[in-house]
């Protein structure tokens, strides 16, 4: 998706943390590595960070106040996405569940382009 849609301007931000069932507990390089190699990822991969909790980080704050959860405003799992529109607002929050080929139609409407 990434690739198909980049030069239309979407841009994936990619925050590992190791909240959920300990499924990233390397170290930032050792992540990087890994899913450059084995998922081919060519997008933006962040520092490790917590998602919930006192710790977390004011990004994911300010996303759960902003698109809460279905039963509660935490983050479920690992690949909870939200989509982001250009002014930088929160637009929709999917469960860990959805595909990214799911979310599509919305990126295609929120990049105002017509989809391929």
């Amino acid at each position: 998706m990434y690739s198909k849609y980049e030069k239309d301007g979407l841009r994936i931000a990619a925050f590992p943390c190791n909240q959920f069932a300990g499924q990233e507990p390397g170290t930032e390089p050792e992540i990087k590595k890994t899913v450059t190699e084995k998922f081919h990822v060519t997008f933006d991969m962040y520092s490790k960070i917590d998602v919930n909790g006192s710790g977390a980080h004011p990004i994911y704050k300010y996303l759960k106040m902003k698109k809460g959860g279905t039963l509660f405003d935490a983050i479920k799992w690992n690949f909870s996405k939200f989509t982001i529109d250009r002014d930088g607002q929160p637009v929709e929050r999917y469960a860990p569940n959805v595909e990214p080929n799911d979310m599509e139609a919305d990126l295609v409407k929120l990049l105002g382009i017509a989809k391929k």
